[in-house]
């Protein structure tokens, strides 16, 4: 019966439509057109809205909030009855009546036009208003208002009233990009919406009418007074009495407006950008990639990542990670500090040992949100500093030999490439320990042909060095003569494994899940054995021995243990310093931006200060 009324008011409404085509007859012909169009087809599909994406740090709190409209969806069962009211009785008494559309309503409205020679009059339903928000237009045309009354009764035919209610309310504009009362509550008032008083609640509803009219935080005076018409029409209509209407018109209203969470802009910045490679790796991007040659091929598929990646991040996700912002704070404080008034920049990289998990990082002073972040981003040759990694644990790794063994500290030469040692010094045979100790790099470099080039890299690219290529299987690699360089995030999670031997890539995000909390990715945790027991006795024993007599003098900190090796690269145009204590692996870059001369400044020790706060507990 419900659907045969609701045709048969659609037939009855439809010569009064044609009698206004007739006043404007140049729409006829269109007009025609389009009404054979919309009866073909009408397709009531969900539409897609931008949720927020909000970080947590390792103790659940959030930290850092990304989104373009702040909403906050709730369930029909968790709007107050009251709040109902206030829209229903103000927008739409008949709402629980009509079938979707108001016909005495239209024929007000379509009169009143008609008459003014354009379309001005509303008359639309509750319904009706969320079939424009959700599948229309604001054009005014009649061939939209033929279209909007189809998709409402449509709607009405397929979904209760409770959840038409529920969808209204979620997806009204409450101003300042806000949309649905549930956020419209968190946003002005930092309130769930039960916890709202009346008066707060009826404050709300005056919004959606006019959001540039009512926009609280231009227009609060006129916003306030819309309440006051609000509360009144309830009284009016006996929802509430005369003198509660007047107790909440007379309550204060205190705006308390959210601002969004942007803390630690290096940390979340790279979290975004972790994101992307966790979905890569979970969703078959990277093995395509890896496996694919034509460059146009692999554009092809980082494009579709990214779509990817866009996708996940628009249905509004929850990325808890294992920041500590109590270590991160102090080194962007101590870190800025030390650099103010200086053309200096610096990056910084912090795991926590027990976890393996990235808990600080710092991406250049006074860095803001996506600026060029030096911990990730920023390729420099590593100096000295690649040493432990590409020479001496695989020369342990792969001979008899001990850290007090002898090697030639003289001059060296392999075709044309013949290394120098600081301040061109040459040394006869000196054990294994003073080279390290000292950075002696011709040394070095006759352990690293012992060791052989392709052994050695074999080691080095079982870390996460992503521009390491063929092209920097050389011998100038073994004194950190790259192509592209290294990032202090690199640097750091390669010296993880000097912890026990044991490597396991250092990730800061430990989960992504949807806004109903159910899990989407994760990391895996799988360790692999990198260096023997042995080499980690002897690698521990020299990087402590950098630190109490060798390059690392200077070094402070509050650990049972210190180990760490420096690296310059060639006229100083790079200090790196990197490390591990009980507790943490860390790693220091200080430069230029743009390379130039830091001799100057090598006895002040800078990045010694700055490796120092980066460790203490």
């Amino acid at each position: 019966m419900r659907q045969f009324i609701g045709i048969s008011t659609i037939v009855l409404a439809l010569p009064i439509m044609i009698f206004l085509y007739t006043q404007i007859g140049s729409e006829i012909h269109a007009a025609t057109q389009f009404q054979t169009q919309v009866k073909s087809s009408i397709q009531l599909t969900e539409p897609s809205f931008s949720s927020p994406v909000a970080m947590k740090d390792r103790n659940g709190k959030i930290f850092s909030e990304e989104y373009v409209e702040w909403r906050k969806p709730l369930e029909y069962e968790d709007i107050p009855f009251f709040i109902q009211e206030l829209f229903i009785q103000s927008e739409d008494t008949d709402f629980y009546e009509h079938v979707g559309y108001d016909l005495s309503a239209i024929v007000r409205a379509v009169v009143s036009n008609s008459s003014a020679q354009q379309s001005q009059q509303g008359g639309s339903t509750i319904t009706q208003q969320l079939v424009r928000m959700r599948y229309l237009t604001e054009e005014k045309t009649y061939e939209r208002k033929v279209t909007e009354l189809l998709y409402a009764y449509e709607l009405e035919q397929v979904s209760s009233k409770e959840k038409i209610l529920e969808m209204y309310m979620n997806e009204m504009y409450f101003s300042n990009q806000v949309y649905g009362i549930g956020a419209a509550a968190t946003y002005y008032f930092q309130k769930n919406l039960v916890e709202c008083t009346e008066a707060e609640m009826a404050f709300l509803a005056a919004i959606p009418n006019n959001p540039s009219l009512y926009n609280p935080l231009k227009n609060f005076k006129e916003t306030k007074l819309r309440q006051e018409l609000l509360l009144d029409v309830l009284a009016k209509n006996g929802t509430i009495t005369q003198e509660q209407s007047n107790e909440f018109k007379s309550q204060k209203i205190t705006l308390k407006t959210k601002q969004k969470v942007q803390q630690y802009p290096s940390y979340s910045t790279y979290v975004i950008k972790e994101l992307s490679d966790l979905i890569a790796e979970k969703d078959g991007f990277a093995e395509r990639l890896e496996k694919a040659q034509d460059p146009a091929m692999k554009d092809l598929i980082k494009a579709e990542l990214k779509s990817k990646v866009d996708e996940i991040v628009s249905t509004g996700v929850t990325i808890e990670t294992s920041l500590d912002p109590l270590k991160q704070q102090s080194i962007d404080r101590s870190f800025n500090k030390k650099l103010e008034n200086t053309e200096l920049q610096a990056s910084a990289a912090l795991i926590d040992n027990k976890t393996r998990e990235i808990i600080a990082l710092y991406g250049g002073k006074d860095y803001r949100k996506f600026d060029f972040h030096r911990a990730y981003q920023g390729y420099r040759q590593p100096g000295s500093a690649i040493k432990p990694l590409l020479v001496y644990a695989p020369f342990f790794e792969t001979t008899e030999y001990s850290p007090d063994s002898q090697v030639n500290g003289g001059k060296y030469c392999i075709g044309t490439f013949c290394p120098q040692n600081y301040g061109g010094a040459f040394y006869g045979d000196v054990p294994i320990k003073q080279a390290f100790r000292f950075s002696y790099n011709t040394p070095a470099v006759r352990l690293f042909e012992t060791v052989g080039i392709e052994q050695a890299f074999g080691f080095l690219n079982r870390f996460q060095f992503s521009e390491v290529n063929m092209e920097d299987h050389n011998f100038p690699a073994a004194i950190g003569g790259f192509n592209n360089g290294v990032t202090s995030l690199q640097m750091a999670d390669a010296y993880s494994s000097f912890i026990n031997g044991q490597y396991q890539p250092t990730r800061a995000i430990r989960s992504v899940k949807n806004k109903n909390g159910d899990l989407l990715y994760a990391w895996d945790s799988e360790k692999q054995e990198i260096w023997s027991a042995e080499t980690i006795s002897y690698m521990r024993t020299m990087l402590q021995d950098v630190v109490d007599n060798g390059t690392g003098i200077g070094i402070q900190g509050d650990s049972s243990y210190i180990g760490a090796k420096t690296g310059t690269t060639n006229d100083f145009h790079d200090f790196w310093l990197s490390g591990l204590t009980e507790e943490y692996t860390a790693t220091v870059w200080i430069g230029y931006d743009q390379p130039r001369d830091m001799g100057d400044i090598e006895s002040e020790k800078i990045h010694h200060y700055l490796f120092s706060e980066l460790i203490k507990q």
